[in-house]
């Protein structure tokens, strides 16, 4: 994988390149996840949000970690460490911008008082077993890693080397990684792919409520709307829900 951060010189070890089992090079993401119309719009909503809870317990102190944004779930440190872990699963490169700018940690947040407030748990335990894990074997919390670093314990994860994760090593990565791809592709609207970065990286030309000729004789070089589904009068959540494109669990049945 391309990595826009600086990694270390001396000796390499093991990370989430393009021949490894995660697989996830920008080409690969975008040949494989089948995104183009599906992810334009995601299945999450993020209606009703919850109030989060602050975690009982922390293993170490993030009073030295500077909150720069409100969240609605995750804690400072969490946020750092799921921002890390989402750069590396999509990271920028020489082709564009990726997960984090695409603020797919937005997407996530919300998603975790709402839709998938289920997961919730598995989040805090799984990321606070990474850093400790981290903590133990490079001195420092994973988000202080250098690339390298964090992909040799990302790896480690998905392989279940990395004891305390929930519900285990390669479930917290799967899930993480869709709620990433979810996060940088889906419709705006839902808190990621901020400033249509996602869609842009795959030449999705936006939401639109019809074509015209000019329109299909462009093509693939139709010029991106930067428009959210929501963005238009016709297309609200209260419509949707009157034409039954709303499903009974909060999902889009246009998704």
């Amino acid at each position: 994988m391309a990595h826009s951060k600086k990694t270390n010189g001396g000796s390499s070890d093991d990370s989430l390149r393009d021949d490894q089992p995660s697989n996830l090079s920008r080409r690969n993401l975008l040949k494989s996840a089948g995104i183009m119309g599906a992810a334009a719009v995601s299945s999450a909503t993020a209606s009703n949000v919850i109030a989060a809870d602050s975690p009982a317990s922390q293993s170490h102190s993030t009073a030295d970690i500077v909150a720069t944004e409100a969240l609605e779930v995750l804690t400072a440190e969490e946020a750092e460490t799921l921002e890390a872990i989402c750069d590396c699963l999509i990271p920028s490169d020489d082709n564009g911008p990726g997960a984090k700018e695409a603020r797919a940690i937005h997407y996530i947040d919300r998603s975790l008082a709402s839709e998938n407030i289920s997961s919730r748990h598995d989040y805090m335990v799984s990321i606070s077993a990474i850093n400790d894990f981290a903590r133990k074997t490079r001195g420092k919390p994973y988000y202080q890693l250098i690339t390298d670093e964090q992909n040799s314990i990302l790896l480690g994860v998905q392989r279940n080397r990395v004891p305390g994760c929930s519900p285990s090593g390669p479930g917290f990565f799967n899930m993480v990684r869709s709620h990433t791809i979810d996060g940088t592709f889906c419709d705006p609207y839902y808190g990621g792919n901020q400033n249509f970065v996602g869609w842009d990286m795959l030449r999705y030309p936006g939401i639109r409520l019809g074509a015209s000729e000019t329109d299909v004789s462009q093509g693939a070089n139709l010029e991106p709307n930067h428009q959210s589904a929501y963005d238009n009068q016709t297309y609200t959540k209260m419509a949707a829900n009157i034409r039954g494109d709303v499903d009974s669990n909060g999902g889009n049945d246009y998704a």
